[in-house]
């Protein structure tokens, strides 16, 4: 598998990993620029959460934490923020989310998934 078809897997993982957590996927690939997107936009508990997948095939390159940098956050906060700039829904709260998926050489996921990521 390339990287394009490992990432794109990896999201298809995280989708079915956050409606089995009981999140609503409301949208996926969202783009603000060529540069900004955010993976999966999802909504549970009237919180709006801001989703970065990372998808590795083991930790030789670092896990895949390590790939959400403060660079990487700034372009999801930007992209979030231009979402909401077009969308009328209310959240009590909003957030930044990220789930890191490492494959086993059979392609079965080993998933972390880390809350309230920020920044700072």
């Amino acid at each position: 598998m390339n990287n394009k078809a490992t990432g794109k897997y990896g999201e298809e993982i995280a989708q079915k990993y956050l409606i089995k957590q009981g999140y609503k996927i409301i949208e996926t690939n969202f783009r603000y620029s060529k540069m900004a997107e955010i993976d999966i936009i999802a909504q549970k508990n009237n919180v709006l959460h801001f989703v970065e997948v990372k998808t590795r095939t083991g930790n030789f390159f670092g896990s895949p934490f390590e790939a959400v940098s403060k660079t990487k956050l700034s372009s999801i906060y930007k992209c979030a923020k231009f979402y909401l700039t077009k969308n009328t829904a209310r959240y009590k709260k909003i957030q930044i989310d990220a789930i890191g998926i490492i494959l086993s050489e059979n392609n079965e996921p080993d998933i972390s998934f880390l809350e309230d990521i920020s920044l700072n």
